[in-house]
């Protein structure tokens, strides 16, 4: 008898198989699966997530560019290129200043995690670990000495997390949806900055999953940034016309304030964490 002439691939060793459509549902229920255990294994039960755009970058860094922008407008003023830098750099500074301010509350909440006492509930810093806001709550959570998660997708213009994202909770997704899942489904506060339409994708989830009451628990939610949403949600319009509540414009604070946000997360938390106990 001679040998067979090869050996045939397992079927959970086979990369073509596990990659085609037929296998859609294997791959969904391993970013379901894998996540699971890895926030059983590093006792991640309760998380904080910040939302907001990849594009803020740092005061420093926002300052250099738009005085470089500056700089060349003057040597060229009729270089439409130069103009479009200029606005472009205009932009990151309005945006900048929120990087920093997601880097402190994201300090001030993981500070305060950390220094609970034995037995009380720690909540962990979470973003979708890529640049910008994300890369901001991660950073600050980092800098208190705390662990932080970064539950990243897979976007040609954006692979990987960021450096802050302790290593054993990065993660990198390929589907929104699951990903989605294991944003919510541990989140015990909301923090969203200034951000696009994958800022306000995740905004409006989370306010139908808490209007609908498939979110029954408590979940703060902070609008950072009044004079951003302000402008870009006018939600009494929909009072108006009947397609909301009033009630409904009372499941999220808005805010301009560091030490204001922390402190209404903060009592919030503590708030359904009695509720619970009772």
């Amino acid at each position: 008898m001679t040998d067979l002439p090869f050996q045939p691939p397992k079927a959970y060793k086979n990369s073509e198989f596990l990659n085609s459509p037929s296998a859609r549902h294997i791959r969904i229920l391993c970013e379901y699966e894998e996540t699971r255990q890895r926030f059983l294994r590093y006792g991640i039960r309760d998380t904080l997530v910040f939302f907001g755009s990849a594009r803020a970058v740092p005061d420093a860094v926002s300052a250099e560019r738009l005085a470089s922008a500056r700089d060349a407008v003057v040597r060229a003023p009729a270089d439409e290129a130069a103009a479009a830098a200029l606005h472009k750099a205009e932009a990151d500074q309005r945006l900048s200043r929120f990087y920093g301010d997601a880097q402190r509350l994201a300090y001030l909440l993981a500070e305060w995690s950390e220094q609970r006492a034995e037995g009380e509930r720690r909540y962990t810093i979470t973003s979708g670990g890529g640049p910008g806001i994300m890369e901001a709550a991660n950073r600050g959570a980092s800098e208190a000495g705390a662990r932080t998660a970064g539950l990243g997708i897979s976007l040609p213009f954006e692979q990987g997390v960021n450096g802050w994202v302790s290593p054993e909770l990065a993660f990198e997704f390929h589907y929104f949806f699951t990903r989605k899942y294991w944003f919510l489904y541990p989140c015990r506060g909301l923090v969203i900055f200034p951000g696009g339409f994958g800022t306000l994708d995740e905004l409006f989830e989370t306010l139908t999953l808490v209007q609908t009451g498939k979110i029954k628990r408590r979940l703060p939610i902070v609008l950072f940034g009044t004079s951003y949403w302000d402008r870009v949600l006018d939600l009494d319009v929909m009072v108006e016309y009947g397609t909301i509540s009033k009630k409904d414009l009372d499941l999220a604070h808005r805010t301009d304030d560091v030490d204001e946000a922390f402190v209404y997360l903060k009592g919030a938390l503590l708030e359904a964490e009695t509720l619970q106990a009772g």
